[in-house]
């Protein structure tokens, strides 16, 4: 039984989950190194394309959560600053440790950490 305080997702939210996680956190960090050298400067288009792209992801799978109605994209015709990229990825980092913490926790009959998925 995972911790009795977490709840349930379906197997196809945590395994999107899992198969972003790792890319957006690779992105977050390099964007933030990027940005702390010149946070006044532009996106270019490409990048904010690759960001959406992730983001949309992301929203898919945090729409019936309450943290969906924080997640903005990046707007792709007013190209933002990288001060402003990591500012609204920092709400998605948010979304998704709160998504974590809510469906995954120790199975102490399995002896290991994993999702609590619906049954």
């Amino acid at each position: 039984m995972v911790n009795s305080g977490t709840q349930s997702t379906t197997l196809e939210k945590a395994q999107a989950y899992d198969s972003f996680f790792e890319v957006f956190s690779h992105l977050y960090k390099e964007l933030k190194a990027l940005g702390s050298k010149k946070p006044a400067e532009t996106l270019s288009e490409s990048k904010v394309k690759i960001i959406n792209r992730l983001l949309e992801d992301i929203r898919k799978n945090m729409e019936d959560e309450p943290e969906y109605k924080y997640l903005d994209m990046l707007d792709n015709e007013l190209l933002p600053q990288y001060s402003d990229a990591i500012f609204t990825l920092s709400q998605y980092e948010g979304a998704l440790k709160g998504f974590k913490e809510r469906y995954f926790g120790y199975d102490s009959g399995a002896l290991k950490h994993q999702w609590n998925i619906e049954k």
